[in-house]
């Protein structure tokens, strides 16, 4: 289903996946209406990269829409979301279609298009199955940056915390064994910069941490 002059919220990680997957919506002719993210339980860090409200604050901020934010366990996560998506489609928000930035794991857009269906909503998947690199390709050709928060401790090293995804910076991943794009969840990122944005946010980088199984780079 075309995108072109519907509303629609954006999956929100808060990472290069999502920003592409939203930008590639507005250049459908979507309109964004909001972000959409996940939290903990305790609602102080987002469940899939571990960013604080106040990074996924001030990137909304910078896109110029609100954060609709749901907070869960695992167990409970299919229900609160379900819950945030009947928000965004009352007003102000007026939701009909939900973006997300999954690529090839099926699984994954399988549950998506369930969740989307049990609201009455359509799920849509702009960088579906699109090769790794081209797609990293568009992030730094349309202007997306993005720093790495997030690595898996079994593949990848602490010392890509930190780092800005960039091509060489890619070239580093693949060589230790990772996917270009980490769609398997060896590392993520945080965007601070794009085409998108009002303005770059600026990043405060605290310490690093471990949690089962993964490090993250605290920011602000």
């Amino acid at each position: 289903m075309n995108l072109a002059d519907r509303a629609f919220a954006s999956s929100w990680s808060g990472g290069k996946d999502s920003a592409l997957a939203l930008d590639r919506a507005v250049r459908q002719g979507g309109r964004l209406a909001a972000l959409f993210t996940m939290f903990t339980e305790g609602g102080e860090r987002s469940r899939s990269h571990g960013l604080p409200r106040s990074v996924l604050a001030a990137q909304a901020e910078a896109l110029g829409v609100p954060l609709v934010t749901r907070s869960a366990s695992w167990s409970g996560y299919e229900e609160a979301f379900v819950e945030g998506a009947r928000e965004l489609q009352l007003p102000p928000h007026g939701v009909s279609d939900l973006v997300f930035g999954d690529i090839d794991l099926e699984d994954h857009r399988a549950w998506c298009v369930r969740v989307a269906a049990r609201v009455g909503a359509s799920a849509h998947h702009p960088l579906w199955q699109s090769p790794r690199l081209a797609l990293l390709d568009e992030v730094f050709a349309r202007g997306w940056r993005a720093v790495i928060v997030v690595v898996r401790d079994s593949i990848l090293p602490r010392d890509f915390l930190g780092r800005t995804l960039d091509a060489d910076c890619v070239a580093d991943l693949e060589r230790a064994g990772s996917d270009a794009c980490g769609e398997n969840g060896e590392y993520h990122t945080v965007v601070i910069d794009g085409p998108l944005f009002r303005a770059p946010i600026e990043l405060i980088r605290r310490d690093v941490h471990a949690f089962d199984g993964c490090s993250f780079l605290d920011v602000g």
